[in-house]
Protein backbone atom coordinates (compact mmCIF):
# COMPACT_ATOMS: atom_id res chain seq x y z
CA UNK A 1 0.00 0.00 0.00
CA UNK A 2 1.42 3.33 -0.73
CA UNK A 3 0.95 6.71 0.93
CA UNK A 4 0.17 9.41 -1.83
CA UNK A 5 0.99 13.12 -1.63
CA UNK A 6 -2.91 13.97 -1.55
CA UNK A 7 -3.30 11.66 1.78
CA UNK A 8 -4.85 8.63 -0.50
CA UNK A 9 -4.26 5.28 -0.43
CA UNK A 10 -3.16 3.07 -3.44
CA UNK A 11 -3.64 -0.65 -3.36
CA UNK A 12 -1.68 -3.05 -5.59
CA UNK A 13 0.24 -6.31 -6.24
CA UNK A 14 3.01 -7.60 -7.87
CA UNK A 15 5.69 -9.86 -8.50
CA UNK A 16 8.82 -7.33 -7.85
CA UNK A 17 8.09 -4.98 -4.56
CA UNK A 18 11.24 -3.23 -5.17
CA UNK A 19 10.70 -2.33 -9.29
CA UNK A 20 7.35 -1.88 -8.67
CA UNK A 21 7.87 1.13 -6.05
CA UNK A 22 10.55 2.52 -8.23
CA UNK A 23 8.40 2.75 -11.31
CA UNK A 24 5.77 4.32 -9.16
CA UNK A 25 8.34 6.71 -7.49
CA UNK A 26 9.51 8.19 -10.80
CA UNK A 27 6.27 8.13 -12.22
CA UNK A 28 6.46 5.33 -15.17
CA UNK A 29 3.37 3.47 -14.50
CA UNK A 30 0.39 5.29 -15.67
CA UNK A 31 -2.79 6.18 -14.02
CA UNK A 32 -3.50 6.71 -9.97
CA UNK A 33 -0.19 7.14 -8.87
CA UNK A 34 1.94 9.54 -11.21
CA UNK A 35 -0.71 12.02 -10.61
CA UNK A 36 -0.32 12.06 -6.77
CA UNK A 37 3.81 12.30 -6.37
CA UNK A 38 5.04 11.68 -4.50
CA UNK A 39 4.38 8.03 -2.82
CA UNK A 40 5.76 6.44 0.08
CA UNK A 41 5.62 2.40 1.00
CA UNK A 42 3.08 2.27 4.26
CA UNK A 43 2.44 -1.45 4.28
CA UNK A 44 3.38 -5.10 2.10
CA UNK A 45 2.60 -8.18 2.43
CA UNK A 46 3.71 -11.59 0.99
CA UNK A 47 1.43 -14.28 -0.07
CA UNK A 48 2.18 -17.66 -1.12
CA UNK A 49 0.16 -16.91 -4.85
CA UNK A 50 -0.51 -14.39 -6.96
CA UNK A 51 -4.04 -15.16 -6.54
CA UNK A 52 -3.87 -14.96 -2.94
CA UNK A 53 -2.04 -11.58 -3.36
CA UNK A 54 -4.97 -10.33 -6.10
CA UNK A 55 -7.82 -11.12 -3.19
CA UNK A 56 -5.75 -9.33 -0.32
CA UNK A 57 -5.38 -6.54 -2.80
CA UNK A 58 -9.31 -6.31 -3.84
CA UNK A 59 -10.28 -6.83 0.26
CA UNK A 60 -7.99 -3.95 1.36
CA UNK A 61 -9.21 -1.82 -1.82
CA UNK A 62 -12.54 -1.77 -0.46
CA UNK A 63 -11.44 -1.04 3.11
CA UNK A 64 -12.76 2.52 4.26
CA UNK A 65 -9.56 4.78 5.15
CA UNK A 66 -9.59 3.99 9.12
CA UNK A 67 -9.40 0.32 8.47
CA UNK A 68 -6.44 0.74 6.43
CA UNK A 69 -4.84 3.47 9.17
CA UNK A 70 -5.44 0.38 11.42
CA UNK A 71 -3.59 -2.10 9.10
CA UNK A 72 -0.66 0.04 8.38
CA UNK A 73 -0.19 0.02 12.21
CA UNK A 74 -1.01 -3.65 12.26
CA UNK A 75 -3.79 -2.85 15.05
CA UNK A 76 -5.66 -5.80 14.14
CA UNK A 77 -8.69 -5.21 17.36
CA UNK A 78 -8.88 -1.95 15.64
CA UNK A 79 -9.36 -3.56 12.53
CA UNK A 80 -11.97 -6.39 13.99
CA UNK A 81 -13.66 -3.55 15.50
CA UNK A 82 -14.09 -1.57 12.34
CA UNK A 83 -15.18 -4.78 10.57
CA UNK A 84 -18.27 -5.36 13.05
CA UNK A 85 -19.02 -1.79 12.72
CA UNK A 86 -19.28 -2.14 9.02
CA UNK A 87 -20.98 -5.33 8.91
CA UNK A 88 -23.63 -4.27 11.65
CA UNK A 89 -23.81 -0.64 9.25
CA UNK A 90 -24.06 -3.06 5.96
CA UNK A 91 -26.78 -5.22 7.94
CA UNK A 92 -29.13 -2.35 8.94
CA UNK A 93 -28.98 -0.35 5.71
CA UNK A 94 -30.34 -3.44 3.62
CA UNK A 95 -32.61 -5.25 5.95
CA UNK A 96 -36.27 -4.89 5.02
CA UNK A 97 -38.76 -3.25 6.76
CA UNK A 98 -41.82 -5.77 7.81
CA UNK A 99 -44.94 -5.20 8.94
CA UNK A 100 -47.33 -7.76 10.43
CA UNK A 101 -51.09 -7.25 8.78
CA UNK A 102 -53.53 -9.66 10.61
CA UNK A 103 -55.53 -11.30 8.31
Amino acid sequence: MLHCSDRSFYVGHTDDLEARIGAHRSGLIPGYTRTRLPVKLVWSQEFATRYEALAAERQVKGWSRAKKLALIREDWNLIGDLARNSERKGRASTGSARTDEGG
